[in-house]
């Protein structure tokens, strides 16, 4: 594989993402792919890169803090160097400037990209007292995370703030920590008689002195009776917090082994940030042994075990920290317990491991982004990758919808004027899969709509009391002239929670539309609907069949000649799927093993306007639709064969 990372700080410049780029170049170089890194050139580097391509830019330092810089690179010059270098995945490190532009690049290019969420910098305009700027930097933020093909999140905390931005396809991907230079045995007793002679107790922070760090909260501290205060860090706000703190001691910038002898030398390790993404430096601590008290918000929620390994204090209240601090400061036995569980809590989080993960990351983002390049129409979310359910015994299925469900224009083996359908496939494989009797009712008629569903439907199947329920619903409404979405949604929801509520499982499908120029005058409308099922999905605990994620099924060969219904090529397409979803062993290959048996249907007599077209205008305008007066083709449950078992009985 071939990666392109953008980062937008770099070395000599050590921080947070520089870190994480450096481990990800060991890890990947490890593993046999190939990287470039694009990044601003900020002075001389002589760290290893790990046989990394760069392509250091022109940058000018960020005003009062000299040590981010910011490059402005043209798009045109970044589409030139991942056209030369033609990257799989352009990996985005805490984007914000430099990252919207190799985000612009990779989109002429056609290239997925997965953004690291690393830096609130929402926040830090608020600490940096820029609040006209704040809602510039969130929709900015908002903007590139749904514009990149995967966002990876550190924390929960992280994962809710993109969500509410309205971030889609966020993936967790923490950080991982070196176990080995982080170590409790790195304890050097000789520094700690250097720095707290009449043996203190040694309260530490590690990391930039900067606003956003919130580092004189530590002012709480500065009189804790046996206590000696070592603040490790530079930056912009060194020379005030020195006055401020006087009797603490200052090391500057640290690393290496020396950090990480330092790090095993406290007793307890202070984070006063309230806008941690993650908190590297915690982890760091927990590693070399050493208890953490923490602010109760953001990263450090998912980090420290509150009694366990450290204390989480109220956001804001230094009242609070002191006292939590002073708790550890009192009570040896309690930080030497609290020590041993620090240690132990960082186990499987290696940078090899966390190496793994962002690679799966990559190869997730590749299989997307032409799904994404295939939409006609992007909602609030975008299709995630189709997941493979855990397959159930399920024995009572019901399929609701509408002429989709009921299998219009699939006549594959059917007598004249019925249809097969994808639910009938769909009800055969689950049979093949139950070692008992299954049952199976389909109460699809054409032309219904959400209405339906809610009023008719959804009653009918609940007295049939069902294990599984299908619902591919909406087409209908969303071509009428007038659609009201949210209302859409509020009855598809309330269809969905009912069905949940008897004990059922719901399979949810999303609408779809052909390729073609026709289709596209609703595309929004689809893909806006589509973007609110997702969420009813995740709300309700309902599976999700991402129909829109399958540009195959846009594609004309699978629609029939009336250019609104699929054919058998389409349902069986739709069949396999669900049943890959629902977790029905080997349904790619039993998919395929079925084509090679089935030839679609021959085209139907006449011309698609006298066929088709001129005969729903008609009904249209008198006020009826191709339903009145049909009945689904299974009101009550049919029996179908379980395994090793023959037959089809009807059944009461």
């Amino acid at each position: 594989m071939r990666v392109a990372l953008l980062a937008e700080s770099f070395l000599p410049h050590m921080n947070g993402v520089t870190g994480s780029v450096l481990h990800v170049l060991r890890h990947l170089k490890a593993e046999g792919h190939e990287t470039l890194v694009i990044a601003p050139r900020a002075g001389e580097v002589t760290a290893d890169l790990h046989g990394a391509r760069t392509e250091l830019l022109r940058s000018v330092p960020l005003p009062s803090y000299p040590e981010v810089r910011v490059v402005f690179a043209r798009a045109a010059r970044l589409t030139a160097l991942l056209r030369s270098f033609q990257p799989d995945v352009v990996h985005l490190a805490s984007p914000f400037v430099l990252g919207w532009q190799g985000l612009a690049a990779a989109d002429a290019l056609n290239i997925p990209t997965v953004a690291i969420y690393q830096t609130d910098v929402v926040a830090y305009a608020q600490k940096y007292g820029m609040p006209a700027a704040t809602s510039f930097v969130e929709g900015h933020v908002a903007r590139l995370h749904r514009r990149a093909t995967l966002t990876l999140a550190p924390s929960s905390a992280s994962t809710a703030q993109l969500e509410a931005l309205g971030v889609d396809r966020i993936r967790r991907w923490g950080r991982g920590v070196d176990a080995v230079r982080f170590d409790p045995r790195h304890r050097n007793e000789a520094w700690r008689q250097s720095i707290a002679p009449a043996g203190e107790t040694i309260v530490g922070y590690v990391g930039r002195l900067a606003p956003e760090k919130q580092v004189d909260d530590l002012r709480a501290l500065a009189n804790l009776p046996g206590t000696r205060l070592v603040i490790v860090g530079d930056g912009p706000s060194r020379a005030g917090l020195e006055r401020m703190l006087p009797d603490a001691v200052f090391t500057g910038h640290l690393s290496g082994a020396e950090l990480g002898e330092v790090m095993a030398g406290f007793d307890v390790f202070v984070h006063p940030g309230e806008s941690e993404t993650f908190g590297q430096t915690i982890q760091e601590a927990l590693a070399s042994g050493v208890p953490v008290v923490a602010t109760g918000v953001g990263g450090p929620l998912d980090l420290v075990r509150s009694s366990i390994d450290g204390w989480l204090y109220r956001p804001g209240d230094l009242d609070d920290m002191r006292a939590r601090v002073a708790d550890l400061v009192g009570d040896e036995a309690k930080r030497r317990a609290f020590a041993l569980a620090a240690r132990e809590s960082i186990s499987g989080r290696t940078w090899d491991a966390l190496g793994s993960q962002l690679v799966g990351h990559y190869r997730d983002a590749i299989t997307l982004r032409p799904i994404d390049d295939a939409l006609p129409a992007r909602g609030r979310t975008r299709p995630a990758i189709a997941e493979t359910g855990v397959s159930r015994r399920w024995t009572r299925f019901v399929a609701l919808g509408d002429s989709i469900t009921e299998g219009l224009c699939d006549g594959s083996r059917m007598p004249d004027g019925h249809y097969r359908g994808w639910a009938d496939r769909l009800a055969s494989l689950l049979a093949q899969t139950s070692p008992g009797p299954f049952r199976y009712a389909n109460l699809a008629v054409r032309s219904r709509k959400m209405k339906d569903l809610l009023d008719e439907q959804v009653p009918h199947a609940l007295t049939m009391k069902p294990d599984l329920v299908s619902i591919l619903m909406g087409s209908n409404d969303l071509v009428g002239p007038q659609v009201n979405i949210p209302a859409l949604v509020a009855q598809l929801e309330d269809a969905v929670r009912q069905v949940r509520a008897s004990g059922a499982d719901v399979l949810l499908a999303t609408v779809f539309l052909p390729r073609r120029r026709a289709a596209m005058l609703f595309a929004r409308r689809f893909a806006a609907f589509n973007s609110e099922m997702r969420r009813v999905a995740a709300e309700t605990g309902a599976m999700m069949l991402d129909l829109e994620a399958m540009p195959a099924l846009s594609e004309l060969p699978m629609w029939s000649d009336d250019r609104v219904h699929l054919r058998p090529a389409g349902h069986r397409l739709v069949a396999y799927r669900a049943a890959d979803v629902l977790g029905v062993p080997d349904a790619e290959a039993l998919s395929g093993l079925d084509e090679a048996f089935h030839s679609d249907e021959m085209p139907l007599p006449g011309t698609w306007l006298r066929r088709d077209a001129l005969p729903w205008v008609w009904r249209r305008l008198q006020g009826r639709t191709a339903g009145d007066g049909r009945i689904a083709k299974h009101l009550s449950y049919v029996e179908l064969p379980g395994r090793g078992r023959r037959g089809r009985v009807p059944s009461t």
